[in-house]
């Protein structure tokens, strides 16, 4: 499974921002997807999913302001990033599992797959 991210930058706070992860190397509906984010000397924090089962889900500090999509026919993982807040500042990884219960998990459990990610500044 290969993951690559992009789309980081700099943003001011209440502004917007996609990123964008590119997939390749999984059969769609054995795998979750989804988006995990960490600052330096911090866990790595669950963000966003797919679930196999098309479902989605969110972490309730980004609810009603992050979108997770995800483009079949172009192979690539979205977030769509609204009304950005200095605390979402951090390096957001892309990540995949093939393992239902560690999907069923929402992140409380390590992931098989992560991109290299991308970096994310909000800007006061």
């Amino acid at each position: 499974v290969q993951l690559a991210e992009s789309g980081g930058d700099s943003v001011q706070s209440g502004g917007t921002l996609r990123l964008s992860c590119a997939t390749a190397g999984y059969t769609e509906g054995n795998f979750c997807v989804g988006w995990f984010r960490q600052a330096p000397g911090h866990y790595r924090e669950w963000v966003a999913m797919i679930d196999m089962d098309g479902s989605v889900h969110y972490a309730d500090s980004v609810k009603g302001r992050f979108t997770i999509s995800k483009d079949n026919a172009k192979n690539t993982l979205y977030l769509q990033m609204s009304s950005l807040e200095v605390e979402d500042t951090d390096m957001y990884y892309c990540a995949a599992d093939e393992i239902s219960y560690v999907c069923s998990k929402r992140g409380a459990l390590e992931w098989n797959y992560y991109g290299q990610g991308t970096q994310v500044t909000v800007t006061a």
